[in-house]
C-alpha cells in the first residue's frame, strides 16, 4: 500500500522486488502514478506466491476504504 503525498491517493499492488517498485512509482514509469508522486510505502504483506500475493491486493482493493486497508495490513502484515 502506497500514498502520493501530492494527491493524497492510494495504490495498491504486488511485485517481488518492493524497493524497485517504489522507484518505479516515484518515476514516470508507471502510468497510474505518474504525477502523482512522491510515492510512501505505508505497508506492505509479504507472501510465500504470486497467488497469494494476488489475493492480498484483491482484498485490499476491495475494502475501498484506505483505512480499512491499512488496519488490515496492521494486523495482518507489515506498515510503517
Amino acid at each position: 500500500m502506497i500514498k502520493s503525498k501530492s494527491s493524497g491517493r492510494h495504490y495498491y499492488g504486488h511485485t517481488s522486488d518492493i524497493r524497485e517498485r517504489i522507484k518505479s512509482h516515484n518515476s514516470t514509469q508507471n502510468r497510474y502514478t505518474r504525477g502523482k508522486e512522491p510515492w510512501k510505502l505505508l505497508g506492505y504483506k509479504e507472501c510465500e506466491t504470486k497467488a497469494e500475493a494476488m489475493k492480498a491486493e484483491q482484498k485490499l482493493k476491495s475494502m475501498k476504504n484506505p483505512n480499512r486497508a491499512f488496519q488490515w495490513l496492521k494486523k495482518n502484515g507489515s506498515v510503517r
